[in-house]
């Protein structure tokens, strides 16, 4: 898929005419990375913001005990690392590959020459990073106040929602992150993850084939998450 093509499935340059999507791709740089690499760590100084164009990527960070706690897993089509533009300039998290793929870079210097021409593009960005910070209010205030079966039945109707296959009143998906991984993310360990998980499974409201998933019952689900 050539970049403007890419470029245009992006939230943050949704509604924007064909020449300045032209612009966009103009100053994108599109690099491959493996499973397992780093883009940037935290604390790097931050010369731009991303664009993942295929593949699968993990926000997180490390302790000082080298304990990894991740903050969010991007999918095809999502920017990423927008706090380039404001605050210490530095990045806030890592970001390494989960499987391997490519992102557009967008470089700091080059992307504010396009918002100092087209104001459209500071809307785009403000949208853009507004749903993020909806984003991770909602994490803290599931990590605050829900359990952890509440917040696993929210990861799954969260990632039931974005790519998943139903038949016959069953809806099939498959973890998009190891379980150990998982656990972390929804501020838990993976003993707790694996009992919450079996715990769904003796209930009838999930059945459970290594990472791949069969929600049996939707609503019950719904249910446990709050929803």
């Amino acid at each position: 898929m050539e970049n403007k093509d890419i470029i245009k499935k992006a939230l943050l340059f949704s509604g924007l005419e064909d020449e300045y999507v032209a612009e966009v791709a103009g100053i994108a740089v599109r690099r491959a990375f493996a499973k397992g690499e780093t883009l940037f760590t935290e604390g790097e100084k931050a010369e731009g913001f991303y664009l993942l164009a295929s593949g699968a990527l993990k926000l997180c960070k490390i302790s000082p005990d080298g304990r990894e706690k991740v903050l969010h897993m991007v999918h095809p089509i999502e920017t990423f690392a927008e706090a380039a533009f404001f605050g210490d300039g530095k990045y806030p998290a890592e970001a390494r590959g989960v499987e391997k793929g490519e992102v557009l870079f967008f470089s700091r210097g080059s992307f504010m020459g396009l918002l100092e021409r087209n104001p459209r593009f500071s809307m785009n960005l403000i949208a853009s990073l507004s749903m993020l910070l909806r984003r991770f209010a909602h994490q803290i205030e599931e990590l605050s106040f829900a359990d952890a079966p509440a917040r696993l039945a929210s990861y799954l109707l969260e990632l039931a929602s974005r790519k998943s296959t139903s038949y016959q009143g069953k809806t099939y998906l498959e973890l998009d992150m190891r379980k150990g991984e998982l656990a972390s993310r929804l501020g838990t360990v993976s003993e707790t993850l694996s009992r919450t998980f079996k715990k769904m499974k003796d209930e009838g409201v999930i059945e459970m084939d290594g990472n791949k998933v069969t929600i049996m019952q939707m609503e019950k689900l719904r249910m446990i998450a709050g929803k």
